[in-house]
Order: C-alpha cells, then structure tokens, then sequence
C-alpha cells in the first residue's frame, strides 16, 4: 500500500466518508462498511480529495489528452483533480464534463471546457452496475475520442451480482479493453485495518465479507 492510500483510508475515516458497521446494499447484501463519496462536499474535503485522485492518476501512469468529470458527481472531481495535478506535479490537464441537457443558445453543445479528443481519461467517484461509465464511454466516442483509462476513489472488488463472476470494474475494462483504476480497494482498507490493531471485529466482519462476495484474484 502505497503512502497517499494509508493517508486517503485515515481522511476517509475522519470525515465519516468510510464507516464500519452493518450497511444494506443496493444488491440486497449487507456489507460492513460502507463508502459515501457524496461527503467531500466543502472547500477542505474537496481540495484533499483532488490531491488523492492526482496522486493515484500519476501512480496509475495513464497517458491522457483530457480528464473527463461525468455529470454530476464526477464534475466537482475532475476540477479538484486537474487543479491538483498542476499545483502538487505541475502537470497541465486539460478537462472537460458534461451536461445532462444539451444546450441549444450561446456555444451550444453538452460539453463544458476543453474538447474531447484524443485519449480521455474518465474520474468518477465508483462504477457499481456500469450503467453511467457506458453513459460516459458513448460521450467520449461521439466526440471522436478515445477512452484510455477510468479513475475512481473505490474498488470494492467484489462479484457483481448477474451471475458473471465479475465485478462491475473488470466487466467495465474486459468489454473496452482499457484499465480502470481506483484510489483504494477492500484489500488496502483490510490492510490498514491489520496494521492498526485496532479493528479486530470489523476485521472479522470485512473477511467474511471478502470470502462470500470477493472476486477470485
């Protein structure tokens, strides 16, 4: 685990964005620990947020033209991340988001800042069902661009529940043939907890989750 993982997990802690307990899934499952993204929602949670998805997009040594924020969760993080990646790397990244409805006046269009074209690279907070990643690859192609890499803040690697034995990040980069990437996984959050001490019955709870729903390395 890298040092911006351990410091993303302990920022994620403080600010009640991850929690242990008992937490009833979209999927009916009851999981024991729960990653609310919607959280990052002031100037300090937002600015330490794009510091994180900077580290992990330079870590992950995507070569990108664009950043692209998909409506509307992913805006607020393509902004933070391309804000950080010049001021923490001094790295230039264009960026641009969507709108939900197409406007017709003024420039038009339902693309906000720089063009889509060349390689894209997609933040979002998660891919869960990949409904809104497929949304997002459709934009890009329409553009005449290209995906080349997806960036989230969690990888819960655990089966989606279609029967396919996949999770939804490794039906996302089987289908387009391009990696997708988190900040965290379960297995960084289960490592922190073991280096802690501190954590030894939602350990338990995390492992037994991990053997019932996890995806087979």
């Amino acid at each position: 685990m890298k040092d911006y993982q351990r410091e993303f997990i302990e920022f994620a802690l403080a600010n009640d964005v991850l929690k242990f307990g008992s937490f009833t899934l979209k999927s009916g499952r009851v999981s024991p620990y729960f990653f609310n993204a919607g959280l990052f929602n002031s100037g300090k949670t937002l600015g330490a947020i794009g510091r994180f998805y900077a580290a992990a997009l330079v870590d992950a040594g995507f070569k990108y033209d664009v950043l692209f924020g998909p409506a509307y969760k992913g805006i607020p993080l393509v902004c933070a991340t391309a804000l950080s990646l010049s001021t923490e790397h001094n790295l230039e990244a264009p960026f641009a988001f969507n709108r939900k409805e197409k406007k017709d006046h003024g420039e038009g269009g339902n693309i906000v800042g720089t063009p889509l074209s060349g390689q894209i690279v997609v933040v979002d907070d998660v891919i869960t069902a990949g409904t809104a990643i497929n949304e997002s690859i459709g934009i890009i192609k329409d553009n005449g661009a290209a995906l080349a890499g997806v960036l989230v803040a969690v990888d819960r690697a655990e089966v989606a529940p279609d029967g396919s034995g996949k999770s939804a990040i490794q039906a996302v980069e089987e289908k387009n043939n391009v990696p997708v990437r988190a900040i965290i996984s379960m297995d960084n959050i289960v490592e922190y907890m073991e280096e802690k001490g501190t954590y030894t019955e939602e350990l338990k709870l995390m492992r037994e989750y991990k053997a019932q729903y996890g995806i087979k390395q």
